[in-house]
């Protein structure tokens, strides 16, 4: 039993979809969330400059007694996870997989569409996946501009949140994509815009969330890390922005788990 809290980093307020997953597989378990905030967004920025940052946030995790990190972040999973890795070996560090796999086993159509990062679709992670599994398969892939822009200021529900959905996932459509995988934890937030522009086209939306949830579970049975029974979970929130911008993680997480 170890009831130290699980860290769950991100560039900003996306990784609050797998703070949801994991607190709904884990209610027992403290967590602790990082969201960086001061230099979100992460999708275009240098390898290096992401790397860098990376390892600053699990720094500040691993310096807050956490038993394990979640990097929750396409990008930083991307560029980071490898590095991390190597650098902090004693600690168990669960990253974003693109859930390319499933979404080509369960295609019809033999098309299936994936909206990231730039960072994230650059890189090799995202390659070996959709190499290794989209064999036969056409995957269309398509930055998400505009996206984690829409989520960091609340806008969601704006006019121009369809706007900007209908014209990254257009050309997915078009050529009969049947499965669109997020791959950015920003994503989900949109997932009722997402749902309205796909409907009627038989289209199933795949977000890896809980295929992490279920890994972090996975992984604390492996090595004993279970908090107590009796252990009171503690939800606490760090940022590299402002206090201002901390108060919206603790918003944003209340308003994402109800």
């Amino acid at each position: 039993m170890n009831d130290a809290p699980i860290g769950i980093y991100d560039s900003g307020l996306g990784g609050l979809t797998v703070w949801r997953e994991v607190r709904r597989a884990l209610p027992g378990e403290s967590l602790v969330y990082l969201g960086d905030g001061k230099n979100c967004p992460y999708g275009s920025r240098p390898r290096e400059e992401i790397v860098r940052l990376a390892d600053q946030a699990v720094a500040t995790l691993v310096a807050q007694g956490c038993k394990m990190v979640v990097v929750a972040c396409n990008t930083a999973t991307a560029a980071a996870i490898d590095f991390l890795r190597d650098k902090y070996a004693a600690l168990p560090i669960v990253g974003m997989e693109p859930a390319v796999k499933p979404a080509c086993l369960a295609t019809r159509s033999g098309v299936v569409g994936v909206l990231a990062t730039e960072r994230s679709l650059d890189g090799d992670l995202f390659r070996r996946t959709a190499a290794r599994y989209g064999k036969g398969i056409e995957v269309v892939a398509v930055p998400g501009s505009g996206f984690v822009e829409l989520v960091e200021n609340d806008l969601e529900a704006a006019p121009e949140a369809e706007t900007c959905v209908r014209r990254a996932v257009g050309p997915m459509l078009a050529r009969g994509a049947d499965q669109i995988v997020l791959g950015c934890t920003h994503y989900p937030f949109l997932l009722p815009v997402l749902e309205r522009v796909v409907a009627g086209h038989g289209v199933t939306i795949v977000d890896p969330s809980p295929a992490v949830a279920r890994r972090v579970v996975q992984l604390l049975d492996r090595f004993g890390l279970r908090a107590s029974a009796d252990s009171r979970p503690v939800y606490s929130f760090l940022t590299f922005a402002d206090e201002t911008y901390r108060l919206r993680l603790e918003q944003k997480a209340v308003a994402a788990f109800g």
